[in-house]
């Protein structure tokens, strides 16, 4: 089964950038620790050989893993977006039933999220609950504190 998500072209970009600098850069220098680990003696009791080799080896499974992310990836075809429900790359306005407080958010891929501007990930508890809902609707989150009504105001891409 493959995890197919999808990307902004921008976030795909970024994670193709992140993959060439750990392949090239990240090798390189895991490549040079490793030497000067070795040079520094007896490899059976160098300690800082084995964290060397361990570094590595984690390096290798980033790697992998994102090798095989960028594999599933796919750009969002914009232009086939149902503008009318709240989806991916969708920016929503919603009012917390309870307090009153609004807040509005853009909803993208969990790589891409980024609370900070304002980007949640469509698995995140809000961005389930949100995910194709329409305005004038109700949408409730099963947040850690328990559920949350959220009144759908906007919906924008």
């Amino acid at each position: 089964m493959s995890n197919i998500s999808y990307y902004t072209p921008e976030g795909l970009e970024k994670l193709k950038n992140e993959l060439q600098e750990l392949k090239t850069k990240g090798r390189a220098d895991m490549a040079k620790q490793i030497a000067e680990a070795r040079d520094k003696g007896d490899l059976s009791e160098n300690a800082e050989y084995d964290a060397a080799k361990d570094a590595q080896g984690l390096l290798e499974l980033k790697i992998s893993k994102l090798e095989e992310v960028v594999a599933n990836a796919r750009v969002i075809d914009e232009s086939s977006i149902d503008t009318s429900k709240a989806g991916i790359l969708s920016t929503v306005k919603i009012k917390n039933k309870k307090n009153g407080m609004e807040v509005k958010y853009t909803l993208v891929s969990e790589e891409e999220a980024d609370l900070k501007t304002g980007k949640i990930s469509i698995k995140s508890p809000i961005g389930k609950g949100l995910i194709g809902k329409e305005v004038g609707e109700v949408a409730i989150v099963d947040a850690p504190a328990g559920k949350i009504e959220f009144d759908i105001l906007d919906i924008s891409y």
